[in-house]
């Protein structure tokens, strides 16, 4: 199976696509969407939604699994991101890819096996199980490959489905 993971923002959108097959992880492509501060907000989403539309016609992933988001401050950064992640849910579906989510709880427990686990053991477990040299910059996109493998260790259970038919 291959998985693409988000981790939305409005900012940096981290990426992850990887091959889980027979409980073993293949990293096969990681990265994140940037957009510049300055530039029109309407100028930052298209370029979210082409360049992950891009990312699903290129990789053709069997499932989408993203990031349910969690905000304890800003409001206006709240709702872009919120708009970013629609967006982003929406070049899904376009695409025709099953989309599944997770609270951050869900990626930490099923990751590093403890849900109130810190940044940094998530992010070094993501190392270890993907085999990887180094963890992956920006954080957004440790993130996302974190919450790809959260849906590959989920993925027998469907109750996670966003209903998009």
């Amino acid at each position: 199976m291959k998985i693409l993971g988000i981790d939305p923002g409005f900012a940096i959108v981290g990426y992850g696509i990887i091959e889980y097959s027979g409980y073993k992880f293949t990293p096969l492509e990681y990265g994140a969407v940037t957009t510049e501060a300055g530039e029109d907000i309407f100028v930052r989403f298209k370029k979210i939604y082409d360049s992950l539309t891009e990312i699903i016609s290129k990789s053709k992933p069997d499932a989408m699994a993203i990031e349910e988001l969690f905000f304890n401050s800003n409001q206006k950064t709240a709702i872009n991101v919120a708009q970013a992640r629609g967006i982003i849910l929406l070049a899904a579906m376009n695409c025709g890819i099953p989309i599944f989510e997770y609270t951050p709880l869900q990626v930490k427990q099923a990751v590093v096996g403890y849900g109130r686990a810190e940044k940094a053991q998530v992010q070094q477990m993501v190392k270890a199980l993907l085999k990887l040299e180094k963890v992956p910059k920006p954080d957004d996109t440790a993130d996302a490959l974190a919450i790809a493998v959260c849906h590959a260790h989920s993925s027998g259970s469907l109750t996670n489905l966003i209903k998009w038919k």
